[in-house]
């Protein structure tokens, strides 16, 4: 039937690296939320009751006065200076998480069988993501390091690290390298994929061939 055999595109090597890269645009989108998810550091945390206020002890007893709002000033700054990236990095995310869904639906629908000239576009498409990350990621770490090079996060590390307090320090941390090694992860399944779908226009061409040799 009509439906088996649609189903059965959800077990073609195609549709499972386009599963895997609905994963990995997931996990991306995750990770850059993270980044930039959170003011982080005193800001506002005492009154919200979060989980820094707890670990670090009450009310942040260390600041007060000029540098209780020092701390302040200093983590509205730097979450401002990242938030652009992050908000860069969640929307390619989206996208990347959006593209694969679109894929997958063709793929059920099977419009590559009806108009195979959508393979050679969806190899296109491919090939032009997977050469797109690069740049992406070199933006990406380029503008953070930036951003942890500068004045305002080196002041905010410093006067963190003179009340005892750590876990401010002005360099990258898990969830974004995490989000850079699974930018490269999605550019080699892409690459994967930009194969498969040659592969898949030349056996689609091959069998539509077959009813006019006989």
């Amino acid at each position: 039937s009509l439906g088996r055999r649609r189903c059965l595109y959800l077990h073609t090597g195609r549709a499972c690296c386009q599963m895997m890269e609905v994963l990995l645009a997931a996990l991306i989108l995750v990770c850059s939320s993270v980044s930039g998810g959170s003011a982080g550091g005193y800001t506002g945390l005492p009154a919200l009751g979060g989980i820094y206020y707890y670990h670090y002890g009450g009310a942040y007893s260390g600041f007060s006065g000029a540098d209780g709002e020092r701390a302040q000033q200093l983590d509205r700054r730097f979450y401002l200076l990242k938030l652009p990236i992050a908000r860069a990095a969640m929307a390619v995310g989206g996208c990347l998480l959006v593209f694969p869904c679109v894929l997958i639906l063709v793929g059920v629908l099977r419009v590559p069988w009806h108009f195979p000239a959508w393979l050679l576009i969806e190899c296109t498409l491919y090939i032009v993501i997977a050469a797109g990350t690069v740049p992406a990621l070199y933006y990406f770490f380029h503008s953070l390091l930036s951003v942890y090079n500068s004045s305002v996060c080196k002041e905010r590390e410093q006067l963190y690290q003179s009340k005892g307090y750590q876990g401010f320090w002005c360099s990258l941390h898990g969830a974004e390298i995490a989000a850079g090694l699974l930018g490269c992860v999605a550019a080699v399944a892409y690459l994967l994929s930009a194969g498969l779908t040659v592969r898949e226009y030349r056996t689609v061409h091959e069998q539509k061939q077959k009813p006019l040799q006989l």
